[in-house]
C-alpha cells in the first residue's frame, strides 16, 4: 500500500505567488528519489484554508529516505520569510488502505 504525506501550510495574503512559484521552480526534482510516487500543489478554493502540499510514496521507508537526503535539504535550504506564513497547519501522515482509480 502506499503511504501519503500532506504537509498544511498557512500562507498569508500577498505571498500566494512566491510560494506557488518555490514549488514550480523545482518540479520534477523529487521525482527522482526512490519510492517516490507522485506529488500535489493543492491550492485552497473558497474561505481561507491552508494550502496542502501532498506526497505519495511507495511506503513510509521511501519517505523518511527522502526525509534523509541532500534534495530535502536542498528542498529546505531557503524558507520563506516568517512573514509569509502563518500559524497553524502540520504535517499529517496516512497508510492507504482503500484506492480506487
Amino acid at each position: 500500500m502506499s503511504f501519503i504525506v500532506n504537509n498544511r501550510v498557512v500562507v498569508k495574503p500577498g505571498y500566494e505567488e512566491a510560494f506557488e512559484a518555490r514549488f514550480r521552480a523545482r518540479a520534477g526534482e523529487i521525482d527522482k528519489q526512490p519510492g517516490f510516487v507522485a506529488m500535489r500543489l493543492l491550492r485552497p478554493v473558497g474561505h481561507p484554508t491552508p494550502y496542502v502540499v501532498q506526497t505519495e510514496w511507495e511506503s513510509q521507508a521511501a519517505f523518511r529516505a527522502w526525509v534523509g537526503s541532500e534534495d530535502f535539504e536542498r528542498a529546505h535550504a531557503n524558507p520563506m520569510p516568517r512573514e509569509a506564513v502563518g500559524e497553524g497547519g502540520g504535517l499529517e501522515q496516512f497508510e492507504v488502505i482503500v484506492h480506487s482509480g
